[in-house]
């Protein structure tokens, strides 16, 4: 087990001046389970490339505990890495698959299949050790993947988006399964993905990247709360949180036919700056539907997604002479009609407010 520093680290790849990777830092503590997430592009697989020495560090370094492994090449960094594809050789057996990085280390067979068989019961694969990969699931390969780094009894492991050809059933499950095993065996794991849900219900920490900068790390429930900039508001949450450009008016925000106030804070960043409006987001929960038709903003009612419990509703709004796109929570009894106009008022309390100008957050 050991802690993990980004120290400045960049990477440059030949032949383009904007790097993939710009001064990244972050410190991850022994133990922790940090996801990296980002969309496509962001920097993010060759942030954990550059950790397990696939890819060269430009500039900066990064330790492993108290190592320097900046320049180390990858069989020298005690990580063990878990690939999307699964990477398993179709030949061998999946006991063979999951023992043979000890094998080639020189680790005696009766070691070997003690350390294979104690991997298999954590993930339920006894009943397959001698089965070759074709014959499993996909689920069951990446389990099997999952099986050869445990094994290793490494320092830190990375997983570079390993659910991302599982079925969405398959997905929540085997999700719960990596970041149950991991508090088991306590062992520092950075893992990738570009889907946020993965990101807020595996990480102890998440990475927010956006075209190789760092946007926020924080832990979930506080980015959640508290987005940083606008970036990774619209980023982080599910559906996405709505994000609008309104007016200043006096003590607070021209939304719709009301003056919904905001914090001291926020007002006085923003007419510092010289903004005339800020951009408010408010996460579809927090939007309440008003039976006074004077009140809010009206909202033109376009598609309707039933739920069960819940529902969401897509609709559009006219805000500042401007058609804008909304999404709103409701309750399974209320649910109305497509077509239909309602009026919406924010929770004065949850609105995040963001200046329109650098998209920083304004306020606490």
């Amino acid at each position: 087990m050991a802690t993990v520093t980004f120290d400045k680290a960049t990477r440059i790849y030949p032949g383009s001046e904007k790097p993939a990777v710009d001064q990244l830092d972050i410190q991850i503590e022994d133990g922790e389970f940090l996801v990296l997430v980002g969309p496509s592009g962001c920097g993010k697989s060759t942030s954990l490339r550059m950790l397990a020495g696939l890819e060269d560090v430009n500039g900066g370094s990064i330790r492993i505990g108290d190592r320097d492994v900046t320049h180390l090449p990858p069989k020298d960094r005690d990580i063990a890495m878990v690939f999307q594809n699964y990477a398993l050789y179709p030949h061998m057996t999946v006991a063979q698959n999951m023992g043979f990085a000890l094998k080639i280390a020189g680790v005696p067979k009766d070691q070997i299949r003690a350390k294979v068989e104690d991997a298999a019961k954590i993930l339920d694969l006894v009943p397959y050790l001698d089965r070759k990969p074709k014959a499993l699931s996909g689920g069951q390969r990446q389990r099997v993947a999952m099986g050869r780094a445990i094994v290793r009894e490494p320092q830190v492991f990375l997983m570079d988006e390993p659910l991302s050809n599982l079925d969405a059933k398959l997905r929540v499950q085997t999700r719960t399964q990596i970041a149950g095993l991991q508090r088991r065996l306590g062992i520092t794991t950075v893992y990738v993905t570009h889907d946020q849900t993965e990101a807020m219900t595996m990480g102890d920490r998440v990475v927010v990247l956006k075209d190789g900068l760092l946007q926020q790390i924080d832990a979930p429930r506080r980015m959640y709360d508290r987005p940083a900039n606008l970036f990774v508001a619209g980023f982080i949450g599910s559906p996405a949180m709505n994000l609008v450009e309104v007016p200043i008016t006096d003590g607070g925000v021209k939304f719709g036919d009301s003056v919904v106030p905001i914090e001291r804070d926020a007002l006085a960043g923003a007419v510092s700056k010289g903004d005339k409006t800020v951009t408010v987001g408010i996460r579809p929960e927090h939007l309440d539907i008003s039976s006074d038709p004077s009140a809010g903003l009206a909202v033109t009612v376009n598609v309707v997604e039933e739920l069960g419990a819940d529902g969401y509703v897509y609709g559009t709004a006219q805000v500042d002479g401007q058609e804008k796109d909304l999404i709103v929570r409701v309750g399974a009894r209320e649910i109305p009609e497509k077509g239909a106009t309602i009026h919406v008022v924010p929770h004065a309390d949850e609105i995040h407010v963001f200046s329109s100008s650098t998209g920083e957050r304004l306020g606490d």
